[in-house]
């Protein structure tokens, strides 16, 4: 094996310099041109660091500690943030973080669209940046004899027990905490993925933020759940006015958290939310924006940027339960939604139902073999709406969007990078990027989203 050549040795101490963050909230620091990524340090700061991994192009480092600080640094209020994975920016304060994110959109904007003229706006933040996530799982495992149940330790299998997630809902905190304990006090095991023994593997809550409904799941390994009625009626009492109570029973050794068996223990199957004025009905297994409050912010621009007048034909491309797809339907003349998850599609006919919304149409399949189909069925689109994954748009579908020739796209992203490059797909087609804005759904962590509005030439 070729030995990597870089102008520093792992084990070396050095002074450094802290010049940039990555995508991935990691502070840059460049020996001689050669990038080493640092957790917890931020832009502008110095301080010492050891180096503990080597790559041809770039190497990894542990902070040792800071010379100099930024005023964007702040102390992480989380007990756990820095064994915990799941949040990566507590340090830095709130201000700094949508500058981060704001640079991150921009950056790609410049570097992978090569579009630096393209208006990008500051990121839509929240006013208070705690306690939004209406959606809490974690898994159930056994230390020192105890049930614990909390998020995995960085680049671990290893629980940490938790009271509290400051970025969880509070009644989030409170059913996982009651379950684990009613489990405990009923002699419920947890599951033990090294020899796959045990019963409960993961705890889920989820929380109506408008309606106050709540939900616990348990996800166990085995159908049968010892002591199920002695359980249903504890969680009950632990839990004044919850809703539901449903069990999701997942055989597997996997790591795959739901199984495909599923069963109310008590109350409805459902809980119900409401963003702005469209209803949804919310299983244990649907896929619903964990953010409601700036999921609201993020569609209403998407709606924004369609320009509707009531008289368009609409497609939402990977449209889920319906989320977008039911807001456009409010103003436009006819939606067709497609995704590829067949149970989302049957959320989607459900929650149209549920709202008396009658001109959206929805079908399950791969949207860049449906939406041709429907192309040929002589379904015209003034505005093509698409929010894809991480990974972006299929390449087929980005050229059927350039085959139909719709007035305008808009491109709802959770992952700038692909956003970027499949808008210049799009304009070497022959459309033209008008603005991008960032939205901020998961404070103290990396990710950001962002809408764009394209029209045609």
């Amino acid at each position: 094996m070729a030995k990597i050549q870089a102008p520093v040795k792992m084990k070396d101490v050095l002074h450094v310099t802290f010049t940039d963050l990555t995508h991935e909230g990691k502070a840059v620091a460049k020996v001689d041109g050669y990038p080493l990524f640092v957790e917890g340090a931020l832009p502008d700061e110095t301080g010492e660091i050891e180096v503990t991994k080597l790559n041809k192009g770039y190497g990894f480092a542990k902070l040792v500690r800071l010379d100099k600080t930024v005023p964007e640094r702040q102390e992480p209020p989380c007990r756990v943030y820095d064994e915990c994975g799941g949040c990566q920016l507590q340090h830095m304060t709130y201000e700094g973080q949508l500058n981060m994110k704001y640079n991150q959109v921009r950056n790609v904007m410049n570097r992978i669209a090569k579009m630096p003229d393209v208006p990008v706006h500051p990121v839509l933040g929240m006013e208070d940046s705690w306690r939004y996530r209406n959606k809490a799982q974690v898994p159930v495992g056994l230390s020192g004899g105890s049930i614990v149940a909390g998020f995995y330790k960085k680049r671990s299998h290893e629980i940490i027990d938790m009271n509290e997630c400051l970025i969880q809902h509070e009644q989030s905190d409170e059913i996982i905490q009651k379950v684990k304990d009613v489990c405990a006090a009923n002699g419920v095991m947890p599951y033990d993925e090294k020899r796959h023994k045990g019963v409960i593997r993961h705890v889920m809550a989820r929380i109506g933020y408008q309606t106050g409904e709540k939900m616990a799941v348990l996800i166990t390994r085995t159908a049968d759940l010892p002591n199920k009625e002695a359980i249903i009626k504890g969680i009950r009492d632990a839990v004044p006015g919850i809703t539901s109570i449903v069990q999701n029973v997942n055989p597997d050794k996997t790591n795959v958290i739901f199984g495909n068996q599923t069963r109310t223990l008590y109350g409805e199957d459902v809980i119900y939310d409401t963003i702005g004025d469209v209803k949804f009905a919310i299983s244990a297994r649907s896929f619903y924006q964990v953010n409601p409050v700036q999921t609201e912010v993020l569609y209403g621009k998407a709606l924004e940027y369609a320009e509707l007048t009531g008289n368009e034909v609409v497609i939402d491309a990977y449209c889920g339960i319906g989320t977008i797809s039911l807001f456009l339907a409010k103003k436009a003349k006819e939606v067709y939604g497609v995704e590829i998850v067949p149970q989302a599609i049957e959320d989607a006919k459900k929650n149209a139902e549920l709202n008396g919304i009658k001109n959206a149409a929805f079908e399950a399949g791969k949207a860049e073999e449906v939406i041709p189909a429907w192309h040929k069925q002589g379904i015209r689109p003034d505005v093509i709406v698409v929010d894809p994954p991480r990974k972006g748009c299929d390449e087929a579908l980005l050229q059927t969007i350039l085959d139909m020739k719709p007035k305008r796209v808009v491109y709802v992203s959770c992952n700038p990078g692909t956003l970027a490059r499949d808008l210049r797909t799009l304009e070497d087609g022959g459309y033209k990027t008008r603005e991008v804005q960032p939205v901020d759904m998961f404070p103290q962590t990396v990710h950001v989203e962002a809408v764009a509005v394209l029209t045609l030439y």
